[in-house]
């Protein structure tokens, strides 16, 4: 019998809503906020029904979590989702309306939609049904309606991302969940999960997720891949294929596991777990071990490391039905464009500062802290990098150690951990602090020295309080976990962004009793000092705003401590103030690309390289944009060969410059200059045959597909044939490039599009065709980029 009146703390109340729900044919609800925990309580009930479903709710004092709603749209996907929209209007209705054929009923009170409101929290609720009270019933129906439809809007996939984006913990909401080892998505691997199957549906089969450390990356490719049958884990050290083995052991129960790295050479495995500098050898990466398909699913972990040849081998080789890049940090390392060996696909991003604000990473206390004790003027430069053995001399002094002990024992530190330069500064350092009583250690790779301890055995020393501090190069960067790390200094003149978030990532994981990170950074005349405060803050990096704004006023994470001593801040306006001019800033970059590469840079080596804000200093200066016309740029900086000298300011060079400027909404022209370019053997006309190869061959790669997915016109077009390639060539890439660059791309009776005749002396000059092949290759990985980014 249900009951009318509900008052007690028990889950009276869940129980009668569950039976409510399984008679519905239309559900509404209306709570001032939800929540993941009471959603998952419903969440079956809901996906048993047929019953149209209506949820209006709000974003009051942000207390809606975003996970909640990310569950709701990808388990119930024609549920109508909304929220109020009245911002200066406060917003608590709870009710639940259950509609049936020959009567409705309704469930109005205290409870909103969390595990707390429908089972032990102190709520009232009444219930009643529209036939025994039609007046009352009718008062809340008819101001449902009109709040559902003209007071809400309604929450798509874009409205989502922007509310959990700008989502921050609730500091004074709090839900009591029962404690228990469950393995359940959390909160930021609900939103990514989500995202991944939507960009599965839009036919992409590569997708980079950037998560701050701590977020839960391997897991969340556990859950992803529990639909495939194949799975490959590649990583860069031992230690984290093993502890991912034993997440994936933990839900994949059913599938057995086998590694890929020195002397294990396991192939037959459901799941496989490999070190990259085995499998990347050429030697495996054959039929003898692995068929290009014999995976289903791929993931890349740590992906910032796949510009190196190993994992772009092991990524070329196979052809998986999903590939999936994880990383916390996918800005440029080594000079490399990580975003691009996904299409730049990069599906879901949680950074350090919107994980500290959601509450996943604890909140760290900054101290900037000046340091005169090193002169970096004096320091020679190889390549825009500080020359490593003047470095290291120069940082290995007392007095800087001095300096950096001084500081270190103003805060109550029991784990520490300091970011060195070298070896041997790690060996200094620890030397030095060893000898004034802090028990500390040296942990790198290589030859071994008086105060090196193994890492394993370190790390255990450190969380018994057997040591206090550990002095590592690149060891602690990635993939080790000391949740128990309450300091970390930066010991090192850190001008990677990479580098930077990573060290500071390494002490934000929670741990009980920890209620911050302390982070001593040591900054002295450094170059690019001055990004420091906008790594803080995650913002981009802007020399006005340097010089107008204070940096203490930054919009730094919730609830950190942030604090720069003055001639820290001198020194950041001092080299906003002396930073070059863009042009001469492109100038040096192509001199370090081309120095680095040992070889004139094409295109795509710059596209690749260039430091983004650079790129998008030219975006905005089209006169400089050397992209717009890059043999006038090698011209007028004498870097042409003899043989491009003899088509300057010709017809071809001309041509060549319509390939590089020519609008691009879409993809579509691309497999038409590809036809014309015919692997290097350039064709002066091609033919519809020629045409249909071409497109054809260029839809099948994923994320060109997607540009055909995603137009009603051509989203079956994995079952077109020739005459449906054909048409759609006639009617768009080929119509246009005739109208608007005609002088170039001419009509001829017997061919689906000819080039000009004057082109033809050109055609056998290899550097043409390279620029001809460069160009495509260009605009096709600059159209995902920007393609992704709208």
């Amino acid at each position: 019998m249900t009951q009318n009146a509900l008052t007690g703390n028990n889950d009276e109340f869940l129980k009668q809503i569950r039976k409510s729900i399984a008679k519905a044919e239309r559900i509404d609800i209306i709570v001032s906020f939800l929540m993941e925990s009471g959603v998952k309580l419903i969440l079956d009930d809901l996906k048993n029904t047929d019953a149209k479903i209506r949820i209006l709710t709000s974003k009051y004092l942000n207390i809606t979590q975003p996970e909640a709603l990310y569950t709701l749209k990808k388990e119930l996907p024609n549920i109508d989702l909304c929220f109020y929209n009245e911002p200066y209007k406060s917003f608590h209705p709870k009710a639940y309306f259950f509609h049936t054929k020959n009567n409705s009923e309704i469930y109005v009170g205290s409870s909103n939609l969390s595990r707390g409101a429908l089972t032990t929290s102190i709520e009232w609720n009444y219930h009643f049904t529209k036939n025994d009270n039609p007046d009352d019933f009718k008062t809340f129906q008819d101001n449902f309606e009109d709040l559902f439809e003209n007071h809400s809007i309604e929450i798509t996939d874009e409205v989502l991302k922007s509310y959990s984006k700008s989502w921050k913990k609730p500091k004074k909401i709090y839900e009591i969940i029962p404690k228990g080892k469950t393995f359940e998505p959390n909160p930021a691997q609900i939103e990514a999960l989500y995202e991944l199957n939507k960009t599965r549906e839009e036919g992409f089969d590569k997708a980079l997720v950037v998560a701050a450390t701590g977020t839960g990356k391997t897991y969340l490719a556990v859950f992803d891949s529990k639909n495939y049958n194949k799975i490959l884990f590649v990583a860069h050290r031992e230690e984290i294929i093993r502890q991912a083995a034993k997440s994936f052991r933990n839900i994949h129960r059913d599938k057995s596991v086998g590694f890929f790295y020195n002397g294990y050479k396991d192939t037959d495995s459901d799941m496989t777990f490999a070190l990259v500098q085995t499998l990347g050898k050429k030697s495996y990466l054959n039929e003898n071990y692995f068929k290009k398909d014999h995976f289903d699913y791929i993931i890349i972990d740590e992906f910032h490391h796949a510009v190196a040849g190993n994992y772009e081998r092991i990524i070329d080789y196979f052809t998986p039905k999903f590939m999936l890049g994880l990383t916390a940090t996918p800005e440029r390392l080594d000079s490399r464009d990580v975003f691009a060996l996904c299409d730049y696909n990069t599906v879901y991003e949680i950074r350090l500062k919107e994980a500290i604000n959601k509450g996943f990473l604890c909140p760290f206390r900054y101290y900037g802290i000046y340091d005169d004790t090193v002169d970096y003027d004096d320091i020679s430069m190889r390549n825009g990098r500080y020359d490593e053995k003047d470095l290291e001399a120069k940082l290995m002094i007392n007095k800087r150690a001095e300096l950096v002990l001084k500081h270190y024992r103003k805060y109550n530190s029991s784990r520490a951990v300091g970011f060195c330069s070298s070896r041997n500064h790690a060996e200094y350092m620890a030397d030095y602090f060893t000898n004034h009583d802090v028990p500390s250690a040296a942990v790198y790779s290589g030859e071994q020295g008086e105060y090196t301890e193994e890492r394993k055995k370190a790390i255990h020393k450190l969380t018994t309080g057997e040591l206090k501090i550990l002095f590592t190069v690149d060891m602690f960067n990635e993939g080790v976990d000391i949740p128990e790390i309450d300091t970390v200094l930066f010991l090192r003149p850190t001008q990677s962004q990479t580098i930077f978030l990573q060290q500071l990532g390494r002490g934000l994981r929670k741990s009980e009793n920890k209620t911050h990170l302390t982070v001593l950074d040591f900054i002295g005349n450094y170059k690019k000092a001055n990004l420091v405060p906008f790594l803080l803050s995650d913002s981009v990096y802007n020399k006005k705003t340097l010089l107008t704004e204070s940096v203490l006023e930054f919009e730094y994470p919730e609830d950190c401590y942030i604090d720069f001593d003055f001639e820290l801040i001198d020194i950041f306006r001092m080299q906003a103030r002396q930073e070059m001019r863009i042009k001469d800033k492109i100038l040096l970059e192509f001199d370090s690309i081309k120095e680095d590469l040992k070889r004139m840079p094409s295109r795509m080596d710059l596209f690749l390289n260039m430091d983004e804000d650079i790129i998008q200093a030219m975006k905005r200066n089209t006169k400089l944009n050397l992209f717009r016309n890059y043999l006038k740029f090698l011209k007028e900086n004498g870097e042409t060969t003899p043989e491009e000298d003899t088509y300057i300011n010709t017809i071809a060079h001309d041509f060549l410059n319509v390939l590089e400027t020519t609008s691009m909404t879409k993809s579509y022209k691309m497999p038409i200059f590809l036809a014309f370019y015919n692997d290097g053997d350039i064709k002066m006309e091609i033919s519809d045959d020629d045409v249909y190869h071409s497109m054809k061959s260029f839809y099948e790669y994923g994320s060109n597909g997607v540009d055909m997915i995603r137009d009603t016109s051509s989203k079956d077009y994995l079952n077109w044939g020739k005459d449906e390639y054909v048409r759609l060539a006639h009617r768009n890439p080929i119509y246009f490039l005739n109208k608007s660059s005609g002088e170039f791309f001419i009509k001829k009776e017997g061919c689906a599009l000819a080039l000009n005749d004057k082109l033809e002396d050109y055609m056998h000059l290899e550097t043409f065709k390279q620029h001809f092949k460069d160009i495509i290759d260009y605009r096709t990985m600059s159209y995902y980029k920007e393609r992704n980014l709208k």
